[in-house]
């Protein structure tokens, strides 16, 4: 079930919302509890039915395997590190068979040149955010930073629909307190309010902006043969403001349909392009990986308390694994390996005590960013270079292409979708806009803090769902269900 769809903001959502508070209203809390993991499941498996099992049998053995570690190990017959390897092993092979069982066996027959068979699996949705909030729980068991909860409450920090699909990356530090807190047990109405300002914050960046540079993206990446530096570049800013509107926007949806049931999820963006460096960058950007990143695999390598050579690799192997978390495919292990060698740079940048203009800076920052995104979106590594080479101008600079393959698709009318700058200033326009927007516009946290709901403001909600929400006739998935 999608967010940006008329049977979640109209049915699911409001029908979940008034059921739960009954049900405590009542006074039956494991019932309300209940019944907000029964409407979750239901939520995941609308999409697929056929992958509920494997969601329903995670959680059974990660609650099982969680409680065995957290438990005193002076009489067990097996380690706790055997036990804690075993269930990071069963849950990396769950996530590898279907995320990367293509890739191994594309790989395998491409150097040993045989021809096994492809599996064609198809991509469980969450997958890969559920797997990794539940390793990070088996972790922190072992090391015995857990509490002993139970199922019910496990499986809330698990399958909690907000963000069970695509994040943020929880820590049941952070979300088992609140489901166990009394006071998020009764309707919280600034809560509610500051809930559906959110949310349509989040609505409103996915349909209308999000879903509008996607037009450019795809026609640029999928459907061109060759780009002009400008179409080039409008292609490659087109998908850095699609993924980024894309995916904060469904975050702001998460954070505010949680808020509705006084569930605070972490925050997950904060303006990421406006960084001045790659670090500031990644502490910016998916903050909820990042810090998965850092706190299970980085700083387990060895972190920063290592000699120096130790530091490098070890940023290298961190981002070479995030690449390739995000997709099974060279070009997001490249995109990996770029941003690792960006943070070395910048760590030797650093210590040499060099330093920049605050504006040239940011420049570096964003195109370095905007380029690495090319590798991220393309299919392989020739559409990337026919990207690349537009955009330093191999195939020219103003000599405008028609895109007749996707004008053909019907999608778009057969008007070029690409016109050189003088013929029409369209595209130029809407990506100033998206400048402007990541630039100088306050982040939907920022606007949050000091929410009075003005007559001013009020009428900025409303003006921001209504357009959301007539733009839901033209519903696109979530970049990140992909990953």
């Amino acid at each position: 079930m999608l967010f940006n769809s008329y049977e979640y903001i109209f049915f699911f959502l409001p029908i979940t919302f008034f059921i739960y508070f009954f049900l405590l209203n009542k006074r039956l809390i494991v019932g309300a509890k209940g019944f907000l993991v029964f409407a979750s499941l239901f939520f995941y498996s609308w999409w697929n039915p056929i992958y509920l099992p494997i969601i329903l049998v995670s959680m059974l053995f990660n609650y099982t395997i969680g409680n065995v570690l957290s438990r005193d190990a002076s009489h067990a017959k097996v380690s706790k590190k055997s036990i804690l390897i075993f269930g990071i092993v069963a849950n990396l092979a769950l996530l590898g068979y279907f995320k990367y069982a293509d890739f191994f066996i594309e790989n395998f027959n491409y150097i040993w040149n045989e021809n096994v068979g492809l599996y064609n699996l198809a991509l469980p949705l969450g997958i890969s955010f559920f797997t990794f909030q539940q390793i990070s729980y088996l972790v922190d068991s072992y090391r015995q930073e857990t509490n002993e909860y139970d199922f019910l409450n496990y499986a809330l920090f698990v399958t909690f629909f907000p963000q069970l699909i695509a994040g943020p990356i929880v820590h049941h530090k952070e979300m088992m307190p609140q489901f166990a807190s009394r006071w998020n047990l009764v309707k919280r109405y600034k809560n509610i309010a500051i809930g559906l300002f959110v949310f349509s914050i989040g609505l409103f960046k996915k349909v209308v902006i999000a879903d509008a540079f996607s037009l450019w993206a795809t026609a640029g990446f999928d459907h061109a043969h060759s780009l002009n530096m400008i179409e080039a570049w409008a292609t490659s800013l087109s998908y850095t403001f699609q993924l980024y509107f894309d995916f904060s926007g469904y975050t702001d949806m998460a954070i505010g349909a949680a808020l509705l049931f006084n569930i605070k999820l972490p925050i997950n963006f904060n303006s990421p392009y406006k960084a001045l460096d790659i670090q500031d960058f990644w502490r910016r950007w998916h903050i909820t990986l990042s810090h998965f990143l850092r706190d299970y695999i980085y700083i387990p390598l060895g972190g920063s308390r290592v000699s120096e050579p130790r530091v490098y690799a070890n940023l290298l192997i961190t981002f070479l694994l995030g690449g390739l978390w995000h997709g099974a495919g060279w070009t997001f292990i490249f995109w990996g390996f770029l941003h690792g060698a960006a943070l070395v740079i910048h760590r030797i940048w650093k210590k040499l005590g060099f330093t920049m203009h605050i504006v040239l800076a940011w420049f570096i920052t964003f195109n370095f960013i905007n380029i690495s995104w090319v590798f991220f979106r393309a299919k392989d590594f020739g559409d990337a270079l026919k990207v690349l080479k537009g955009m330093f101008g191999f195939d020219g600079i103003m000599n405008s292409y028609a895109y007749e393959e996707f004008a053909k698709s019907g999608h778009l009318s057969t008007k070029k979708l690409f016109l050189n700058i003088a013929g029409d200033s369209f595209t130029l326009k809407y990506l100033l806009f998206g400048f402007m927007m990541v630039l100088l516009f306050k982040n939907s946290q920022e606007l949050t803090k000091n929410l009075s709901f003005s007559k001013k403001e009020l009428l900025f909600f409303a003006i921001v769902f209504s357009v959301g929400v007539l733009y839901l006739n033209n519903m696109t998935e979530f970049l990140y269900f992909n990953f």
